[in-house]
């Protein structure tokens, strides 16, 4: 683990603290181009924005393309605080994703081993998946949101 990769899972942590506030599940993500720049941020808004689709990694993912005018990230790094599940899992393998950094393991549904590994299959591109980074600490603000809520 990396000052690099602890930097900008500080930062995903920041927004995953911003969605907790906000009565979303705790999941902040951040996305580098290849020069190191923060060129997107997400949170989980499933509630706001009342979507399937209003994960943290999708709102960022969507930003990031956005910017570059381009759906290929192959440069770039998605820092997020939760193993993905399979759809955002999908959207980065399909952005042509360089690198992917986690959090917490997430046993209902992660999808960078978990569960299943969709990294391993024999898609387009090659991501890079490591994880494990500030894991105690994603996994802290997870458990303290879902005590508040039982």
């Amino acid at each position: 683990m990396s000052e690099r990769q602890e930097h900008f899972m500080a930062m995903a942590l920041a927004l995953a603290a911003e969605a907790a506030a906000a009565g979303e599940v705790p999941v902040g993500c951040v996305i580098t181009d290849g020069a190191g720049a923060v060129i997107a941020r997400g949170r989980n808004r499933r509630e706001a924005r009342r979507s399937v689709t209003g994960h943290a990694e999708m709102e960022a993912l969507e930003q990031a393309c956005a910017l570059r005018g381009d759906w290929r990230l192959e440069d770039c790094t998605l820092y997020v605080t939760l193993e993905p599940c399979p759809m955002c899992a999908g959207a980065m393998i399909l952005s042509r994703l360089g690198t992917l950094v986690y959090g917490a393991r997430e046993p209902l549904t992660g999808s960078c081993g978990s569960v299943l590994n969709l990294f391993a299959e024999n898609y387009p591109g090659s991501t890079a998946v490591y994880g494990g980074v500030l894991a105690e600490e994603s996994a802290a603000l997870l458990r303290e949101f879902f005590q508040k809520r039982r």
